[in-house]
């Protein structure tokens, strides 16, 4: 379609992306000439970031997003800005190349670990998953077992120490579970096994059952790194997928329990946090 402005992106080892236009061929573009990224659902100025963009070659512009510049956690939609005095244009979706994202293992001590994702939205325009996160609980190898799910990954920003835990915690609130109005959500919790900054642990299926309180249940996993430690919550970030929570699936298993036979399984939510739904037996209808 004729006016189009479409940006090819390229990632590079460190988080930083580049994007790569062709330059409409009316166009007169200026040094005030920008990408522009807008954080979605908020109209605030500070929520705003321009990246220059100049010239790269015969008819093609250029705009860089250094990994050192930190973008909010949330999703941001992309603008060519050709200092032309119109407003600002959606960007859409070039050729990406984001294979060095693919397996970036960051420096453990990072303070922050800074992700982002380029990717098509609903309506074919361009945009980026940011997630901006410190401590970090990456997310490797997951393991579904009928006995329990097996979660092994890697610390960022903090060193598990004595009383370093996992935490599952159900996402209802502690009424349901008759819980004092001062109680936090039910939680149960299991060891890690530590090797320098790598982790795993196994979490049983059949604990989750037994707190079962009706219908479908979500569990959130989370990482304690030490006692009295602030909790990270655990999550895969360190790759290409935007959305894990429509692109990966792991089967959910049958579990016996008192209550009846129930169906546990993994799976990551929209932000790619990790979770495990637990769903219950249907209970017989009143009367």
């Amino acid at each position: 379609m004729a006016g189009e402005l479409r940006a090819d992106c390229i990632a590079d080892s460190a988080g930083g992306l580049t994007f790569d236009l062709t330059a409409p061929q009316d166009a007169d573009t200026t040094w005030s000439a920008a990408l522009v990224l807008r954080l979605r659902g908020d109209e605030g100025a500070a929520d705003e970031v321009r990246l220059p963009l100049g010239p790269n070659g015969s008819g093609r512009l250029r705009a860089v997003l250094p990994s050192t510049v930190a973008l909010a956690e949330g999703r941001w939609h992309a603008y060519a800005d050709l200092g032309d005095g119109r407003e600002p244009r959606r960007l859409l979706p070039g050729v990406n190349d984001l294979r060095p994202l693919v397996g970036r293992r960051p420096l453990a001590g990072i303070g922050r670990l800074g992700v982002r994702i380029p990717y098509a939205t609903r309506f074919g325009n361009l945009a980026l998953r940011s997630w901006l996160r410190g401590p970090h609980a990456e997310a490797g190898d997951i393991l579904v077992a009928p006995e329990g799910l097996t979660v092994s990954g890697r610390l960022y920003g903090a060193a598990p120490a004595a009383g370093a835990r996992a935490e599952a915690r159900a996402r209802r609130t502690p009424a349901a579970d008759g819980a004092p109005g001062g109680a936090g959500p039910a939680t149960v919790t299991v060891p890690l096994t530590v090797e320098g900054r790598d982790f795993t642990f196994t979490l049983p299926y059949e604990e989750l059952a037994a707190r079962w309180a009706g219908g479908d249940e979500p569990w959130d996993l989370w990482l304690r790194p030490a006692e009295g430690a602030r909790p990270v919550r655990i999550a895969r970030l360190l790759d290409d997928l935007p959305d894990k929570k429509r692109a990966v699936s792991y089967p959910a298993l049958p579990v016996p329990a008192a209550a009846g036979e129930f169906t546990v399984g993994p799976y990551y939510t929209y932000d790619n946090d990790l979770a495990i739904r637990v769903a219950g037996p249907a209970r017989p209808a009143a009367g």
